[in-house]
């Protein structure tokens, strides 16, 4: 698997992910349809936004990137977000589920 984090910081962040979260079945429709999707997260943070995607290779997280450029272009171009900062790497431990 393979994960890539979108940080949006600054001017517009906090709007940008406010119509992500009005939009998110719009949003998750765009990722899960990407080949190989297996997540897709938001998070709110105390210094910025957080998006993560992970999907099972490198090739579903580079049309994540770039579905996601085209989505913020398309919806939501008078925000003036910057882009994001963009982190990626290979999934070494995936974790699901409640510990008891």
């Amino acid at each position: 698997m393979h994960t890539v984090i979108r940080t949006y910081s600054g001017e517009g962040a906090t709007e940008l992910f406010d119509l992500l979260e009005q939009r998110t079945s719009e949003v998750e429709g765009v990722m899960q349809s990407i080949d190989g999707f297996v997540s897709y997260l938001l998070v709110r943070t105390d210094d910025g936004r957080v998006s993560v995607t992970t999907c099972r290779d490198k090739a579903g997280t580079d049309e994540s990137v770039e579905r996601a450029r085209e989505w913020v272009a398309t919806n939501a171009p008078d925000i003036g977000t910057s882009g994001p900062t963009v982190s990626e790497g290979p999934v070494i431990l995936n974790s699901q589920g409640q510990r008891r």
